[in-house]
C-alpha cells in the first residue's frame, strides 16, 4: 500500500496534545472499551533540556479525546520511573500501542542510569558522562493490560536485548510493531552498534516473535536500509497490507524525499526486503493549519497512522516549533493530521 499524502487535509490548532510545563513528544492512538481516542506520548519536564533529559527524565503518559483530532486531556503516567535496579527504571520513551484481543500491548523504549540524575535547572550536555551512560542502557521493552486504563504490567527484562559483534550492539529502541491476527509480530526498531567506546551510527532492523508475548529474535543480519552511513532514515510506523508490509520513516537528512527531517515510505513483500517508493516522500513539515495558514515546523517526526478498521484515517507527528533543532524549541506537542477521505 503506498499512500497518498496529498490528501492529508488541514490540522486542527485546537487539537493535539498539549501540556504547558512539559515537553510532549511521540504518540500512538487506540480506540479504547469505552469508545474514546487514547493517545500514549512521551513527556518530561521543560526544566530540563528536551534533550538529552528525555534519557534521564522521560515517562509514558496517556490522554484521551472523544475525536482523533483531540484536543487531548491528560489522564494518567502509565510507565513511570521505578528505579535503576530496573532496565527502564529511568526513562520510558517511544510508546507504541496495539490493542489486540482482550489484551493492550504497549511497545517502548526504556533506561537507566546508576548515576545521580540531573536536578531541574542544572546543566546537561550531551558530553554528559550520564548521558553516555543512559543512552547505552536504551532497550526495546513490553508492557501489558486487559484495559486501556490498566493496570499495566512490565517486564523484568526487554524483549529486544543487545548482542555484541551486531548492528545493535550498543542499543535496541524506536519500536515499530505489526501485529497479525494470529498473534505473531513483525518489530521494525533502530539500533547503534559500538564504535570503539562510543556509539556508532543509527541503523535499522527487523526481529520477529512466534507470538507477541515472544520471544524475539533479529532476522536481519545487516541492517534494512544498508550500513546508512549518514543517519539517513529513523522514527519508522509500520503496518500491514494485502500485498507485504508498508513503512514510513524520517529522512534525516532529506538525501531521500529532498526535505530535511520531512518523510519518506517504503515497501516490502516480506518484512525482510524493503523498496522506497516512488515517489519516495511521505509527510512535509509544511503544515496547513485549519485556520488558513501554512507553517514550517522546527520538527515533524515520530510518525504513527491510525486504522480505523482497514481504513487509514490520520497522521500524527510530534511536533516543536522554532527554526529547527531541539535546541531551538520552545513548545513541543503530539498533532493529529486528518486525511481528507479514508484510504483503504
Amino acid at each position: 500500500m503506498t499512500i497518498d499524502f496529498s490528501l492529508l487535509g488541514p490540522a486542527q490548532r485546537q487539537g493535539g496534545f498539549h501540556l504547558d510545563d512539559y515537553w510532549v513528544w511521540c504518540g500512538s492512538v487506540v480506540r479504547g472499551e469505552d469508545g474514546r481516542y487514547h493517545l500514549f506520548a512521551s513527556r518530561w519536564p521543560r526544566a530540563f533540556p528536551f534533550h538529552p533529559a528525555w534519557m534521564t527524565h522521560s515517562e509514558v503518559v496517556r490522554a484521551s479525546a472523544i475525536t482523533p483530532a483531540g484536543p487531548y486531556r491528560f489522564e494518567e503516567v502509565v510507565l513511570p520511573a521505578r528505579g535503576p535496579e530496573y532496565w527502564d527504571g529511568d526513562s520510558t520513551h517511544n510508546p507504541c500501542v496495539v490493542r489486540f484481543g482482550d489484551q493492550y500491548l504497549l511497545f517502548y523504549t526504556g533506561s537507566r542510569c546508576p548515576l545521580p540524575l540531573p536536578a531541574a535547572g542544572e546543566s546537561f550536555p550531551l558530553s554528559d558522562p550520564r548521558c553516555a551512560v543512559a543512552r547505552s542502557n536504551k532497550r526495546v521493552g513490553l508492557a501489558t493490560a486487559p484495559s486501556v486504563f490498566g493496570p499495566w504490567t512490565r517486564r523484568d527484562q526487554p524483549i529486544l536485548p543487545t548482542r555484541p559483534g551486531t548492528f545493535y550492539s550498543h542499543l535496541t529502541s524506536n519500536p515499530a510493531p505489526v501485529v497479525h491476527e494470529d498473534g505473531s509480530v513483525l518489530l521494525v526498531f533502530k539500533g547503534r552498534p559500538y564504535a570503539g567506546r562510543a556509539h556508532g551510527r543509527m541503523q535499522i532492523g527487523v526481529a520477529r516473535a512466534p507470538h507477541w508475548s515472544g520471544p524475539y529474535e533479529v532476522v536481519t543480519p545487516t541492517p534494512i536500509f544498508g550500513a546508512n552511513p549518514q543517519e539517513t532514515i529513523e522514527d519508522v510506523c509500520a503496518w500491514p497490507s494485502a500485498d507485504g508490509y508498508g513503512l514510513i520513516a524520517k529522512d534525516m537528512t532529506g538525501s531521500i524525499c529532498g526535505e530535511k527531517h520531512a518523510g519518506i515510505q517504503a515497501f516490502s513483500p516480506n518484512g525482510l526486503d524493503w523498496t522506497i517508493c516512488d515517489p519516495p516522500q511521505s509527510w512535509s513539515r509544511r503544515i496547513v493549519w485549519d485556520d488558513g495558514t501554512v507553517q514550517v515546523m522546527g520538527s515533524c517526526e515520530r510518525p504513527f497512522l491510525l486504522f480505523e478498521g482497514n481504513q487509514l484515517t490520520h497522521l500524527f507527528l510530534a511536533m516543536a516549533d522554532g527554526p529547527g533543532g531541539f535546541q531551538h524549541a520552545t513548545r513541543t506537542w503530539n498533532q493529529s493530521i486528518p486525511f481528507r477521505r479514508p484510504l483503504d
